[in-house]
């Protein structure tokens, strides 16, 4: 569990909650110490399925978005790894909770000092708590102060892909996921899974050049990236999955699994969420399945892939990326 700076700010930092009303809780963290907020009064509000099914599972209510004209007592923003989702997040609660305290927790690493040097500009500083590498401030939400900050929704990008502020690669195609598309053969077989399918040009390019593909199932745990996803891919073999890609499985087994999988948490590099992504692609294959993937090529992936699958090969990439293929499952590990 981190930090336990938000109970500490309000159990003896100054920060006060209403006694009653509903309380949003925007982008809360499953290894956060949640303990000083009234349970039965929060609504946990999520996007990212591992922390949604988390929490969910310790009894909290969980939902991905404010149920419509929803008002709140009170409003806790938990600072995400984007500061453009970030601003949209402290935008949305400043909304909902018109008028009571809004909330804002980060790390350092996660952009609070800058994030509270463009709050003050906009609005008074009620309180503000530092404890382990982070802050706790508070103010009073005012729509107004942070309408300009809202999110405009999925929105075109060059080529006239849909994304979404926050989302991975919003800006422009991840090269990345380039490399790995215009490696793939013309013949995947008819059952293709995308793991961390993003919002959607890998299954997108498959569905282009990949013959006899009769069904794509693109399983992200980012629900806003799922929804841009959905506007990308518009056809009907295509199959939609708001899961997290380690634990997800399909109702029979797939032919080839595609995938550029994330190597952060939050913004710490994290080998082991690829190796996982690995390991659950190899529980999903046929006997005579394939995995593609693409990974930067200081990551040491080779050897889980071994663990996982009798033949490995790298077919290319450049001097940042790498393009692997890994195929036949081992039978022990399925």
């Amino acid at each position: 569990m981190t930090s336990s700076r938000l109970s500490l700010a309000i159990a003896d930092g100054g920060l006060v909650l209403p006694e009653d009303g509903r309380i949003a809780v925007f982008g809360p963290r499953a290894d956060m110490d949640l303990s000083a907020l009234p349970r039965g009064r929060c609504d946990m509000i999520t996007g990212f399925r591992p922390d949604f099914d988390a929490l969910d599972a310790d009894g909290w209510i969980t939902l991905t978005s404010p149920p419509e004209g929803t008002a709140y007592g009170a409003a806790v923003v938990v600072l995400p790894r984007a500061k453009v989702r970030a601003r949209a997040l402290i935008a949305r609660a400043a909304q909902v909770a018109q008028g009571g305290p809004l909330v804002i927790d980060g790390r350092k690493t996660e952009g609070i000092d800058s994030i509270l040097r463009e709050c003050r500009k906009r609005s008074p500083i009620a309180g503000s708590f530092s404890k382990a590498h982070g802050k706790t401030v508070w103010l009073t939400a005012d729509a107004a102060a942070f309408a300009d900050w809202a999110s405009p929704g999925p929105a075109p990008i060059a080529g006239g892909h849909f994304t979404a502020p926050g989302v991975f690669s919003a800006d422009a195609v991840d090269p990345a996921s380039v490399l790995l598309a215009d490696a793939l053969p013309g013949d995947l077989g008819a059952h293709v899974v995308d793991l961390g399918a993003g919002w959607g040009y890998l299954a997108g390019r498959v569905l282009e050049r990949c013959a006899g593909v009769a069904r794509i199932d693109l399983v992200e745990a980012d629900h806003d990236a799922l929804a841009c996803a959905r506007l990308n891919v518009d056809d009907p073999r295509a199959a939609f999955h708001w899961a997290d890609a380690t634990r997800w499985r399909p109702g029979t087994a797939c032919d080839a699994v595609v995938m550029n999988p994330p190597f952060h948490t939050g913004r710490a590099a994290d080998a082991d969420l690829g190796r996982s992504f690995i390991a659950a692609a190899g529980a999903m294959l046929t006997a005579r399945g394939c995995l593609w993937m693409v990974a930067n090529r200081h990551l040491p992936y080779e050897a889980t892939l071994s663990q996982h699958f009798t033949q490995v090969t790298e077919l290319g990439g450049d001097r940042r990326f790498k393009v692997l293929s890994a195929a036949r499952p081992s039978r022990q590990r399925r």
